[in-house]
């Protein structure tokens, strides 16, 4: 091989950490790169309890976060941070996934040393900038400066031609989050399920999982799911409603204060990677407003609904693995009593999982050996 390339890769969130540790596994295989491992702990405690999970530790730390920071404080605290990795080290390319702030910045300080930027999960759109917020600006401003566009689906790299991407730059990979599903071994899957009897959580065929925490879901939107969970969970209250409660306290604590004292539903703090995935392998219904999930679920056969009004996960909606609700209360209940009404065997889905098939870090590593010629 040639000189061994020096590949940051930056990440920041839970969701980053589980779609590049495949990628920062598979890079770490071969002989011609140098990979440095920068978590900016966007999510501190959320991103390094996954790492753990992988076997991966940050080579970096930059400790970004502050209480009640902007926008535009977050940003420039990274964007800081960021600066001093790249005046202390000799950087040959940056692999950034997604749409964070941590994505925007490293592909902006990137750019400004002139160093290439390689983006995991490229051209997923909604084309409202303000759903979802700030992200969907995030990934389309990343994408101008992007070297290597790796897209999950041939509709992400159709958005992108259409943005006037060079098509030499973009091709279709799969979803890297389909390959970290297939890191679980039994051994793992085996400690989930211990990890939830000892909270006294029987998972069975009844079994709710839910997820909110998204921007722009705050306030009133985040309310309307709020009354939407109760109701079901009175109305259900042989089944199970598991929810992992984001640590931002403008969900906690609505959370907590209005459905604590069900006695069917279960409050969890952020669970590791491994215990969400075996949450949504047995659930009967998921809601939910995160990307991450909405790729992984259909693996599962599991009926998701997404609770946002836009997506830019357009696949699974058009393979009926998912369907948009937004905070809909009406949508919300109609569309859940339909599921939670029968049996979980009449509630399965057959559809292939549209989003990968387990081998795109394999296909990145390939991609980025040939743009360096090693």
């Amino acid at each position: 091989m040639n000189q061994i390339k020096n590949i940051l890769v930056v990440f920041g969130t839970r969701p980053e950490v589980i779609k590049l540790a495949p990628v920062i596994l598979e890079l770490r295989k071969h002989d011609g790169y140098n990979v440095i491992v920068c978590n900016t702990e966007q999510q501190k405690e959320l991103s390094n309890q996954t790492l753990e999970y992988f076997g991966l530790k940050a080579d970096l730390n930059l400790d970004c976060m502050r209480p009640n920071q902007s926008l535009a404080e977050v940003q420039s605290r990274i964007l800081l941070g960021l600066e001093d990795v790249f005046s202390k080290n000799t950087i040959d390319a940056t692999i950034v996934q997604g749409d964070t702030m941590t994505v925007l910045t490293g592909a902006l300080v990137s750019f400004y040393h002139k160093v290439p930027v390689f983006h995991v999960e490229a051209g997923l759109r909604s084309y409202d900038i303000y759903e979802p917020f700030p992200e969907e600006v995030m990934r389309q401003m990343t994408s101008r400066v992007t070297q290597l566009h790796f897209a999950p689906t041939e509709k992400n790299k159709q958005a992108l031609l259409a943005e006037g991407i060079n098509e030499k730059k973009i091709t279709v990979t799969g979803n890297t989050v389909i390959d970290a599903l297939f890191c679980l071994s039994d051994d793992v899957i085996s400690k989930s399920a211990k990890f939830f009897e000892e909270k006294n959580i029987k998972i069975d065929d009844k079994l709710v999982l839910i997820t909110a925490h998204r921007r722009e879901n705050h306030g009133e939107r985040l309310d309307r799911i709020i009354k939407a969970i109760y109701d079901l969970a009175t109305e259900y209250n042989d089944h199970k409603f598991v929810i992992p409660v984001h640590p931002n306290p403008n969900v906690k604590d609505k959370i907590h204060e209005r459905l604590g004292a069900l006695e069917n539903v279960y409050l969890l703090s952020p669970l590791d990677y491994p215990y969400l995935v075996y949450l949504q392998k047995n659930a009967k219904l998921i809601l939910t407003d995160s990307g991450g999930i909405q790729e992984e679920a259909p693996t599962f056969g599991c009926p998701t609904l997404v609770m946002r009004y836009e997506t830019e996960r357009q696949e699974g909606i058009e393979a009926g693995v998912s369907t948009l609700v937004g905070a809909d209360y009406d949508k919300i209940m109609n569309l859940s009593k339909n599921i939670l009404s029968k049996d979980k065997s009449q509630t399965r889905l057959k559809a292939k999982n549209p989003y990968g098939s387990g081998d795109t870090s394999k296909i990145i590593e390939k991609l980025i050996r040939e743009y360096f010629s090693l």
